[in-house]
């Protein structure tokens, strides 16, 4: 064991942030916190590292093990260039590296017993240098650096004209480089792209030493950690097994829980009763029998309501008017800022029903493309079309939508006029702002307020078709599982931007990478995007295919060259008949609900009407309804076999 957390509790005033939590962590074991916002993740954490005191309980870690911390905000400051403050990590190493440079010069001038002494010092040192990887060390930085997204030439950038993202990346490249025995990492995935967080997931399932997270990436989290350790109302409990395993027990475990507060609730309402029956018979032995059940009644540990659904937002996206199916038409789009050149000449089609997902790295155009269509900036070339009857609903990641010195209540009522005050107030509860939240300025929120509220005019809007840039961004893993059930119940069309792989795998039905300044298409989610990736790629954009791999890719540009474009043409059209064949499954499906629902109802209905006196005394009507039911069964187990081939 190389952490014990045992019966921590912390309060901020009246506040009681963390009440009971325990838990421990094993050698190279690589575990996550993970909980609402507000649940007490970052707190504990400062608390481990004894950045706070708890109040009661204490944190006991193993003799020698070193710790090594990355808060939210930690990021570097100084004079030094992105690769010196790296290089300052491995001082001992230079101080060893000039010792056997000093030794060797020496020895190149020494003799007899002063000479052996000089290799009995060098051989020595040697050995500590290499055990200390003092062979590989500037490779290592180097690798590193460009791990985190970092390009060679930007090494020599200095800290102070870095942006904050930028800072950040060198903060936890700097710590990995320290390797310490337990690593503490407080979302680490902020500020890294896709690659980048690729990159960090390989390093740390392959760290030497113990790992504890912080993060809202359930993607990362799948693919890394092995031990859960959820905070919730101030306790902890611990899930072996990674991300998904632990959403499936959780959920087994809410299902307990309420489960066992309403047996629980039952029995007192039942001994409750008993005991008032007992005391109305108003005789001794009643009384007794009846004071007996009292202090029975007392002794119930009495169990906590699960307040879990009580806590979590509730968003409903229905649209007001239905679009036509041509929804986002986009020819020969381009767009630069000075010399940097984002895209040129993008083509595509955005259809009814769809969500698609945006990806490319930092710096590639996406949010840029978002702002073009939705008249926030305009492009250098080209031009892009509405379809009929398209209403947007537009949820920026900066929320800039919003008015820093309007209150909620204000933002919504301004927005949406025709909302009586307690329309308003139920909206705002619907996103967890009740009583006088509703009343603090926008300006005042955190991150994660903000964009409850930029969800919440979005749901307003009653809009077609969403363009969302990065909206997962600040919200906790309950918020963002209710935002993708929302969507994917969503009846309109949907185009955003997002770094969140899990959230894209469970909402694209396309995603588009933005590469190379061109788009390559996939029809499916994040996990079609992976195993299509270098495959499509190569064959859309060949110079990003290049600089991404090397060589790997230059014989199959070489030979797409020869060919010429009908290979690409060809496989432009594949994918746009796979893409319509697509379409008409997800509408041949939402017909066949849609018949399934109203045969079922139906059928209830024919129940209902068979359990009527009056009814059921009829024989032919009787009858009638009989055969009418043995048919919607007949036709139901039809629909159900195709239902089940379109899935």
């Amino acid at each position: 064991m190389i952490l014990a957390c045992n019966h921590i509790r912390k309060s901020f005033g009246d506040n009681t942030v963390l009440s009971d939590v325990t838990f421990h962590i094993e050698e190279r074991e690589k575990a996550a916190v993970v909980g609402i916002n507000g649940a007490g993740k970052s707190t504990l954490l400062k608390i481990i590292v004894k950045e706070l005191l708890s109040d009661s309980g204490d944190v006991v870690i193993s003799k020698g093990v070193t710790l090594g911390y990355l808060a939210q905000q930690d990021a570097v400051s100084g004079h030094h260039t992105i690769y010196e403050e790296l290089l300052s990590t491995k001082q001992d190493i230079l101080v060893l590296e000039d010792k056997l440079r000093t030794l060797e010069r020496d020895m190149a001038h020494q003799e007899g017993s002063a000479l052996s002494a000089a290799l009995e010092s060098y051989n020595r040192l040697s050995t500590e240098f290499e055990n200390k990887n003092g062979y590989a060390y500037r490779s290592e930085i180097t690798g590193i650096l460009k791990g985190l997204g970092f390009e060679e030439e930007e090494f020599s950038k200095y800290i102070d004209t870095l942006s904050g993202g930028q800072k950040t990346r060198v903060a936890l490249g700097k710590l990995l480089l320290t390797r310490p025995g337990l690593l503490l990492l407080d979302e680490p995935t902020n500020h890294l792209d896709m690659n980048s967080i690729a990159w960090l997931e390989t390093y740390l399932q392959n760290y030497p030493g113990a790992v504890l997270i912080v993060a809202h990436d359930r993607y990362f989290l799948n693919r890394v950690v092995t031990k859960i350790v959820e905070l919730d109302n101030g306790h902890s409990t611990v899930f072996p097994g990674n991300y998904t395993a632990y959403a499936q027990k959780r959920a087994m475990l809410r299902e307990a829980r309420m489960k066992a507060y309403l047996n629980q609730q039952q029995e007192i309402r039942h001994q409750e009763a008993v005991i008032s029956k007992l005391r109305s018979f108003n005789r001794e032995k009643s009384i007794k029998r009846a004071e007996s059940r009292v202090k029975m009644l007392d002794k119930i540990e009495r169990l906590d309501k699960p307040t879990e659904i009580a806590s979590e937002m509730r968003i409903h996206l229905t649209p007001r008017v239905t679009s036509g199916n041509d929804v986002l038409t986009v020819k020969g789009l381009s767009k630069a800022f000075g010399r940097q050149q984002l895209f040129t000449d993008l083509n595509f089609e955005i259809k009814r029903g769809e969500r698609t997902a945006i990806i490319g790295d930092n710096g590639t155009g996406k949010t840029t493309l978002l702002k073009i269509i939705n008249h926030v900036c305009e492009p250098d070339a080209g031009s892009f079309s509405l379809g009929s009857k398209v209403h947007i609903g537009y949820y920026d990641q900066e929320h800039h939508v919003l008015h820093p010195e309007k209150t909620l209540f204000e933002e919504i009522s301004d927005t949406y006029p025709e909302l009586t005050n307690t329309q308003i107030r139920n909206v705002l509860a619907s996103f967890l702002f009740t009583g006088d939240d509703v009343f603090k300025q926008i300006a005042d929120l955190s991150g994660g307020e903000r964009g409850r509220v930029s969800l919440a005019k979005l749901m307003l809007s009653e809009a077609n078709f969403l363009i969302l840039d990065e909206p997962t961004n600040h919200l906790d893993i309950t918020s963002k599982e209710i935002l993708e059930n929302a969507l994917k119940n969503y009846s309109g069309t949907v185009l955003y931007v997002s770094h969140d792989r899990y959230f894209i795998n469970e909402t694209a039905t396309r995603i588009m990478e933005l590469t190379g300044s061109t788009l390559v298409n996939y029809i499916g989610n994040y996990d079609y995007y992976l195993e299509k990736k270098e495959e499509l790629t190569a064959i859309y954009a060949p110079q990003a295919a290049l600089q991404n791999v090397g060589g790997f890719f230059g014989s199959t540009a070489a030979r797409n060259e020869s060919s010429g474009e009908t290979d690409t043409k060809r496989d432009w059209k594949q994918q746009k008949e796979e893409q319509a064949r697509e379409r008409k499954r997800q509408n041949d499906l939402k017909k066949t609900e849609e018949q399934i629902q109203a045969l079922e109802a139906r059928d209830a209905e024919i129940d209902a009407l068979l359990s009527d006196p009056s009814v059921y005394s009829d024989v032919s009507r009787c009858l009638k309804l009989n055969n009418e039911k043995f048919e919607l069964s007949q036709e139901l187990e039809k629909l159900y076999e195709l239902w089940e081939s379109l899935m």
